[in-house]
């Protein structure tokens, strides 16, 4: 395991607890260097969204652990907020729970041309990806393997 990976899992052990005290669900922890700055951003969500007042309420309380147990050795900021509307699907979880909605696609490589894909989440493994793409009045299945998407993200409609 990674420090990094390591330090995210420290961190998810440590919000699990203020998480369920303050009826939140924990989407996601990432620990990233952005310039010369490291971040450790944890990623909240509960049923009608999260509001700033339960990002700040978890914030302070992961806070104070993170202060206790002091097991990062960088200096890093804290972060703590919603995954938002157009949230990136990186875990099983977030792709099951997401099953039968629009979905953007973005791939490494171009395939066919292109590296955009949008259609409707219709199935996933631990290999592939299956989206529902229209095309010309039909819905056709297009399978992705996964190590070839760079990222999933929710569709967002305005």
């Amino acid at each position: 395991m990674s420090k990094r990976e390591s330090y995210e899992a420290k961190a998810e052990e440590l919000l699990t607890p203020i998480a369920e005290a303050n009826h939140v669900e924990i989407y996601d922890v990432e620990y990233v260097k952005e310039g010369a700055d490291w971040y450790l951003r944890c990623y909240i969500d509960k049923e009608g969204g999260v509001n700033i007042n339960d990002c700040e309420t978890v914030s302070r309380a992961l806070s104070d652990e993170l202060d206790r147990v002091d097991f990062i050795e960088d200096a890093y900021i804290l972060e703590v907020s919603s995954p938002g509307l157009g949230r990136t699907l990186k875990k099983d979880k977030h792709l099951k729970k997401s099953l039968l909605q629009e979905v953007d696609v973005k791939t490494y490589k171009p395939i066919d041309g292109t590296k955009d894909f949008t259609g409707v989440l219709k199935a996933f493994d631990e290999n592939t990806v299956t989206l529902g793409i229209a095309s010309d009045k039909e819905i056709e299945d297009r399978v992705f393997n996964r190590k070839d998407i760079a990222t999933i993200k929710l569709t967002l409609d305005f």
